[in-house]
C-alpha cells in the first residue's frame, strides 16, 4: 500500500498536564478501515479535561491515548473490502460505535447503548484512541462525505453541530417557542445557531463571559445577558431551556428561566456525584428535565443543513493553530473569556 505515510504527527495525552505532539508508526487500516488525511480538528471539553485532569467525567486515562473526535479530512486510501467512499473524497467523521454489552435501551438511540464507545474517549480499557493525527486509519461505518460546497474547516464543525442539534430535538418541537440558553460556550452557541434553524421565535443566551455572548450574538441570538444576572433570567419565562454550561449554578439559572410546564434539556455533563438542584420548583412549576447525550444519525441533517446554508455554525470559530502549537491551541481553547471553537490545523 504505497501511498501510506511512513509515521505520522498526533497529539496524545499521557496524563494530566501531559499532552504530547509525538510522531508514531503508521496506521495499518483494517479492511473495512480508510486511510483519512486529517485537515482540521476541533478541540473539545473533553479534551481539555483529559489534558488538565487526566481524566473526563469517570472516564480516567489508565495508558497513552490520542486525542480527539471533532475531525474532517480526505479519503487517500480506500477501504480494501470496498464499502466506503473512494479515495480523494472529504469527508466529516461520526465518532461513535454502537454498545454491544447487554442491557436494554430504545434501539433507535445508539449512544445511550451500553458500552458504546467514542474516538478519543478512555471510557474503556483500552481506550478509544481519536483522530488528532495528520493520517488515520478509520472504519467506514464512521465516515460521512461532505456534500458538493461544503468544505473541510466547515466540515470540522460537524460533530459538535451534531449535539447542539440532537439536544434541541431532545426539547421537542421549538417553532415558534421562547428559547433561553445556558453557557454560551462552543456548544451552547452551536445551539443558539440550530434552535433559530428550527424556528424558535426569540432565542436569549447568557454566559459570564461577553466573548461567549458575542458568539452567541453572532449565530443568532435575538438577546444575550450575563449569567449574573438572575432577576433577567428568571424573566426569559422560557419555554424552552438548554443547559450547556454543566455547572449547578447554570441548573440553577435554567430552572428558574423556565416558563412554568416548560422543558430544560440537561446538556452539559455535570460532575460525577450528587449536585444541588432546585427540585422544588421543578415540582410546583411541573418542569420537564430531559438528559441529552451526545447525537445519533443527526450528523447526516446537519451536514445537509451547512450545506445548504440554512444552518450556519462558522462564527463558533475563534482560533486556528498549525498542530505544531498544539499546546498554545490547548491554553487558547481553555480560556473561555477569549475562545470559542478552537481548531487544530494539520497540513
Amino acid at each position: 500500500m504505497s501511498s501510506l505515510p511512513d509515521a505520522v504527527t498526533a497529539v496524545v495525552a499521557h496524563g494530566a498536564g501531559d499532552l504530547r505532539v509525538e510522531t508514531q508508526p503508521a496506521p495499518q487500516p483494517a479492511p473495512d478501515e480508510a486511510l483519512v488525511r486529517i485537515a482540521y480538528g476541533g478541540i473539545c471539553g473533553s479534551d481539555l479535561h483529559y489534558w488538565r485532569h487526566g481524566a473526563a467525567g469517570e472516564s480516567v486515562l489508565r495508558a497513552p491515548m490520542r486525542l480527539g473526535h471533532e475531525v474532517s479530512g480526505t479519503v487517500v486510501v480506500p477501504s480494501a473490502d470496498g464499502g466506503g467512499p473512494a479515495a480523494g473524497i472529504d469527508v466529516a467523521v461520526h465518532p461513535a460505535t454502537r454498545g454491544t454489552a447487554p442491557g436494554r435501551y430504545p434501539p433507535e438511540r445508539p449512544s445511550i447503548s451500553p458500552g458504546a464507545s467514542y474516538l478519543g474517549s478512555a471510557a474503556h480499557v483500552p481506550h478509544t484512541d481519536g483522530a488528532f493525527a495528520s493520517h488515520v486509519a478509520i472504519p467506514t461505518r464512521l465516515l460521512r462525505p461532505l456534500p458538493p460546497g461544503l468544505g473541510l474547516r466547515t466540515g470540522a464543525l460537524a460533530e459538535p453541530a451534531s449535539v447542539a442539534w440532537h439536544a434541541v430535538e431532545r426539547a421537542g418541537d421549538v417553532t415558534g417557542r421562547t428559547a433561553l440558553v445556558i453557557g454560551s460556550g462552543p456548544i451552547g452557541a452551536l445551539a443558539v445557531a440550530v434552535l433559530k434553524h428550527h424556528g424558535a421565535r426569540r432565542v436569549v443566551a447568557i454566559d459570564l463571559h461577553e466573548h461567549a455572548r458575542a458568539t452567541a450574538r453572532a449565530l443568532g441570538a435575538d438577546e444575550t445577558l450575563a449569567a449574573t444576572d438572575a432577576e433577567a433570567i428568571a424573566a426569559v419565562e422560557a419555554d424552552v431551556v438548554l443547559e450547556c454550561s454543566g455547572s449547578s449554578p447554570g441548573l440553577e439559572s435554567a430552572v428558574r428561566g423556565a416558563v412554568r410546564g416548560g422543558v430544560v434539556v440537561l446538556v452539559g455533563l455535570m460532575p460525577s456525584g450528587p449536585q444541588p438542584a432546585l427540585l422544588s420548583l421543578v415540582v410546583t412549576r411541573e418542569l420537564s428535565l430531559v438528559g441529552s447525550f451526545r447525537f445519533n444519525d443527526e450528523i447526516d441533517a446537519v451536514l445537509a443543513a451547512m450545506a445548504d446554508g440554512s444552518l450556519d455554525v462558522g462564527a463558533v470559530v475563534s482560533h486556528e493553530y498549525p498542530v505544531g502549537r498544539t499546546l498554545e491551541a490547548f491554553e487558547a481553547a481553555a480560556d473561555a473569556s477569549s475562545s470559542a471553537k478552537v481548531l487544530l490545523t494539520f497540513g
